[in-house]
């Protein structure tokens, strides 16, 4: 019997992003402006580009192509706990919504990566998912872990126990 491809992520999304929660509830708000390093990023950007993160789910599955031209950036930092947390259940039902709406032939379908004219990438639905929607919030992820350690805010486990919870 086949699985359907959208059935694995929908279940790494649910999975995954309790461990998500979890980490961008330790963030502390009076920090927001912190970075480790002057060519790092601030927590809060950081914390919210996290929460934001699943959106790119949503986005690929939407249409067969981004371009970055035609949709500027532009970066926000939550404010508060509350809207931090209500970003990340935002994007993260939103991504649900899409994948649960999918089928294995849009997954299959080219996703093309632009900027102007000029072609980016222009992977398959499930690679881009993998690497944008899932990959990309894992690596940063790790990097709130690091600026959390930095700042003596206890880490949580994410595959496992923290050192701050044997």
């Amino acid at each position: 019997m086949h699985m359907a491809i959208k059935d694995s992520f929908i279940g790494e999304l649910k999975h995954e992003s309790t461990f998500t929660r979890t980490i961008l509830e330790r963030v502390p708000v009076d920090r927001i402006d912190w970075r480790p390093h002057e060519k790092s990023t601030t927590l809060g950007r950081l914390a919210t580009h996290i929460a934001e993160t699943h959106r790119w789910i949503t986005t690929i599955l939407n249409a067969d192509e981004f371009d970055f031209a035609a949709a500027p950036f532009k970066a926000h930092v939550a404010s508060s706990q509350e809207e931090l947390i209500n970003i990340l259940d935002t994007h993260v039902q939103a991504a649900l919504d899409s994948l649960s709406k999918a089928t294995d032939e849009e997954f299959n379908k080219t996703w093309t990566i632009k900027r102007g004219g000029q072609i980016i990438a222009a992977p398959v639905k499930k690679v881009a998912i993998r690497g944008w929607g899932f990959s990309h919030t894992y690596h940063h992820r790790g990097q709130l872990s690091v600026y959390l350690r930095l700042l003596n805010i206890p880490v949580p486990g994410m595959y496992g126990p923290s050192a701050d919870e044997r």
